[in-house]
């Protein structure tokens, strides 16, 4: 009897690493955070946090309603809450009428208008990349800085992807480049799938152009692509984070004159997405080079990217 028990307890342990791994580690990361500003929530007001009720995190969202959160931050705090009662093995009926209902509510009395960040668009991009080549900075440091800008909008990369990449992951061809990516936010299992950047007609502002001469000048054979500097500027074995990208970004716009208050390292992203669209390509062709799953995205791009060509305005002639 007691060795059935031991094997349940280690069953048990094993389901959870395994409802664990089913995430990225990120991911789970964030959900943490939330549920941790959910428990402080209910902690203040003596309410228990785990296991929950629907209508003490219909409360909680009510709350954050209050403090002008964003109706994307209500989302994903439901969401978070939710799963980490899954991953502790507690039940939450996230539909609850008293949960859903109240969402409803809030959204029709605040709205539910998202404030996205700027997209990066070509004149901008050609802006950055002008004034990263003026800088009076180390070569390998300029070279870096620009191709992990090109490579970003060009492949359509969320910034976390950029810093992934490894040398492995690039493959030169006479067609320009092909790039592996092991891994990201839409395909948690690791299937992959293949990005095709083409050479440009320009050759400064192409990605692969501008890759090769990162990989012939930093001496990169395998490892990360896009690495830290350390002390004079010396190249390190250390994978650049993510947010280095968006400080990257940020950094260039203001040194080319644009404000870049509304500019975040998605920008490259959005960039690419609405570029694209500007210049009709095809839905499934921008989200083949994205990656992105669901339409929904992709359409609120070509949505943007539309305003003026398709404006009625422009037929009224004054």
């Amino acid at each position: 009897m007691n060795e059935i028990i031991t094997d349940i307890k280690a069953l048990q342990e094993e389901t959870l690493l395994n409802l664990q791994s089913s995430k990225s580690n990120n991911t789970v990361r964030a959900y943490k955070s939330d549920f941790k500003d959910f428990g402080i929530f209910c902690s203040q007001n003596g309410f228990k946090s785990l296991p929950s009720d629907p209508k003490i995190v219909s409360l909680y969202l009510t709350y954050l309603s209050t403090k002008e959160a964003k109706m994307s931050t209500l989302k994903r705090r439901l969401v978070s809450i939710g799963v980490i009662h899954r991953l502790k093995g507690y039940y939450l009926d996230t539909k609850h009428p008293s949960i859903i209902e109240n969402i409803m509510g809030i959204k029709r009395r605040k709205g539910s208008i998202q404030n996205s960040k700027k997209p990066i668009l070509i004149s901008s991009l050609k802006k950055i990349i002008n004034v990263i080549d003026e800088q009076n900075k180390k070569e390998i440091k300029k070279i870096r800085d620009r191709t992990i800008i090109l490579i970003g909008f060009s492949g359509g990369f969320r910034r976390n992807e950029i810093v992934s990449l490894n040398y492995d992951d690039l493959d030169f061809v006479p067609e320009g480049l092909k790039i592996n990516l092991r891994r990201s936010k839409t395909d948690q299992f690791g299937e992959g799938f293949t990005k095709a950047l083409p050479y440009f007609d320009n050759s400064k502002y192409c990605p692969v152009v501008s890759l090769k001469k990162w990989i012939e000048f930093s001496k990169i054979t395998s490892g990360p692509v896009f690495r830290r500097f350390v002390k004079g500027l010396n190249l390190s074995e250390k994978r650049l984070t993510d947010q280095t990208v968006a400080l990257l970004i940020k950094e260039y716009l203001q040194l080319a004159g644009i404000d870049s208050k509304n500019y975040s390292g998605h920008s490259l992203r959005s960039g690419f997405a609405t570029s694209a669209a500007e210049s009709g390509a095809e839905e499934r062709s921008i989200m083949a080079m994205t990656g992105h799953k669901s339409t929904e995205m992709v359409r609120r791009y070509i949505k943007e990217a539309n305003l003026f060509k398709n404006n009625a305005l422009n037929k009224i002639k004054i």
